[in-house]
């Protein structure tokens, strides 16, 4: 075991564990900032543990969670802020009055 693995082993439990006690408790602004520190210290954790193996085909795991982590967090806000999606659409006053059969 060398450094790079040490410091990702003690990084995982001591970095993960509060973003884990803030993302399940809590306010929902306090669970987004749990989450979205999370992927932070997820990323760090696979960076570590690539280079502490010296395989650089690794680094892919990390960029990959990188990129992925904040697109979970924006989903994660969408749904906290109450989205319900687009309005719907107006009808069709063609379509009014007639039945489905009917359409073509």
């Amino acid at each position: 075991m060398n450094a790079w693995l040490l410091a990702a082993c003690v990084l995982l439990p001591a970095g993960m564990a509060p973003c884990l006690w803030r993302a399940c408790r809590g306010g929902p602004a306090q669970r987004l900032t749990g989450m979205a520190m999370g992927g932070v210290v997820c990323v760090a954790v696979f960076l570590l543990t690539a280079r502490g193996l010296h395989r650089p085909s690794y680094n892919d795991l990390a960029l990959v969670t990188a990129v992925l982590a904040p697109a979970g967090t924006l989903v994660f806000a969408r749904l906290l802020a109450g989205g319900e999606g687009p309005p719907p659409r107006p009808a069709d006053p063609g379509r009014q009055g007639r039945r489905r059969d009917e359409w073509t």
